[in-house]
């Protein structure tokens, strides 16, 4: 879906700037996303996969839920806002924890130049998952993973991508912290 977005400066500062979504990947103007990763308190990491419809990375095992923030849309209303939109999980803003911000430059081979700052939540996920509702247009399916998935993406095809190892371990170290 193509929305009104933020238009930030390459330090994440508000530029007043609002534009398109394809307008901001096709010039690769900076804006941002939010991420929230889906954990359970028996070490396992709620993962989606990406709708093959997708623009970018489609079929792929991913962040539980991810989504962009809308023009004069706040991070946490953008957060939860996603969460329920793409699993149909009510949550609140108490139930976010932000483990930080990355800045994320991805040129795709179809054109889509990604330039995010993405803010990164975790939350515990207290429902099974067959109480989850996914949205078809964005997510194909939904899976509970050992929690160590997000250590060992190098080994699996298809789960998360091993070029952002890094990020995933640092997601990992956070879960774990707050799950001990």
């Amino acid at each position: 879906m193509d929305e009104l977005i933020d238009i930030l400066t390459p330090e994440g500062k508000p530029t007043g700037k609002v534009a398109l979504k394809s307008e901001a990947h096709k010039n690769g103007w900076f804006h941002a996303t939010v991420h929230i990763w889906l954990y359970t308190k028996d070490n396992q990491i709620l993962l989606q996969k990406r709708a093959l419809t997708k623009k970018v990375f489609p079929g792929l095992w991913d962040i539980s839920v991810a989504g962009h923030i809308a023009a004069g849309e706040s991070i946490l209303e953008a957060a939860i806002r996603e969460v329920d939109e793409e699993l149909g999980l009510k949550i609140n803003a108490s139930d976010l924890k932000k483990i930080g911000t990355r800045i994320h430059q991805v040129s795709h081979a179809n054109g889509i130049q990604d330039n995010e700052h993405h803010h990164v939540f975790i939350s515990e996920l207290k429902v099974p998952i067959n109480q989850l509702s996914i949205q078809k247009e964005e997510v194909d399916a939904i899976q509970l993973f050992d929690l160590t998935v997000l250590k060992n993406t190098k080994n699996l095809e298809n789960v998360l991508l091993s070029r952002f190892h890094e990020y995933y371990c640092s997601v990992y170290e956070s879960i774990v912290k707050y799950i001990s």
